[in-house]
C-alpha cells in the first residue's frame, strides 16, 4: 500500500460533505490544515478563524470548544477510514505471501512506520485523544474490536497452525504484540524522538528479533 497522507484525505472528504454550512466547511478545512502543521495544542481558535475567514464566535457557536471541533472532524473520518484501511493493509500483506510470521511482522512494521512518518502530526493528536478522551475511545473501540482484532486473530491462528508460534490463546498473543507495537511506535514518534533511530534497517532487525523471541515456538 503506498504511503497515504491522511490530511489530504480529510480535506477531500470535508469538501464533499453535505453536513456542513459554507462557514462550517471553511472552519473544518482550516482546522485540519493548521492542526497538521502546528499540532492540536499549539493551534488557537483565533488562528483557525483567521485562516477560515470567519469570526471566532462562529467556531464557538457551532462547536463549543476546540476539542469538540477536533472530534467532529476526526471521528467521522476514522469511522470511514479504519475498516477500509484495515482491509487494504491485511490484503496487501497477505498477498505478499509471507512464508513466516517474522516476514509478516517485518512487512507490517515497515508499512506502518512509513505510514506514520507521512502522518506524524495527526498521529500525535490521535494518540493523545485516545489516551485521554473517553468519548473518543468509546467511539473507536467497536471498530478496533470488530475489524482489526478479527484480522489479527485470523493471521495468528494461521501461523500457529504452521507451528511457528507459542501455544498461548490467540487473544493473549495479540494483546502482547499490540502492547509492544504501540509502545515502540509511540516512543519512536512521540516520546523519544531525538536521534531515536540511527539505522532504520538495523533498528527494524532488533525490534523483530525482540518480538520473535517472545512469540516463536
Amino acid at each position: 500500500m503506498p504511503s497515504k497522507n491522511l490530511i489530504d484525505e480529510m480535506i477531500a472528504q470535508a469538501k464533499i460533505s453535505k453536513k456542513h454550512t459554507d462557514k462550517q466547511q471553511k472552519v473544518v478545512e482550516a482546522a485540519i490544515k493548521i492542526f497538521a502543521e502546528k499540532g492540536f495544542a499549539n493551534t488557537s481558535t483565533s488562528e483557525i478563524a483567521e485562516e477560515a475567514g470567519v469570526a471566532e464566535a462562529t467556531i464557538f457557536r457551532h462547536y463549543g470548544t476546540k476539542e469538540n471541533l477536533l472530534l467532529s472532524i476526526t471521528l467521522p473520518f476514522l469511522k470511514d477510514l479504519i475498516p477500509r484501511m484495515a482491509e487494504e493493509l491485511f490484503t496487501e500483506l497477505m498477498a505478499q505471501n509471507p512464508g513466516t510470521f517474522e516476514q509478516f511482522i517485518r512487512g507490517l512494521l515497515k508499512n506502518r512506520i512509513e505510514f506514520i512518518k507521512e502522518n506524524k502530526e495527526l498521529f500525535k493528536i490521535l494518540v493523545k485523544e485516545v489516551m485521554y478522551r473517553e468519548e473518543f475511545k468509546l467511539e473507536l473501540k467497536p471498530l478496533v474490536s470488530e475489524i482489526l482484532v478479527h484480522h489479527f486473530i485470523k493471521i495468528i491462528e494461521e501461523f500457529k497452525e504452521r507451528g511457528e508460534l507459542i501455544e498461548k490463546p490467540s487473544p493473549i498473543i495479540l494483546r502482547m504484540f499490540v502492547t509492544f507495537l504501540f509502545g515502540y511506535i509511540t516512543s519512536r514518534f512521540i516520546l523519544l524522538t531525538d536521534n531515536f533511530v540511527m539505522d532504520e534497517e538495523a533498528e527494524l532487525d532488533e525490534v523483530i528479533d525482540f518480538i520473535m523471541n517472545g512469540f516463536k515456538k
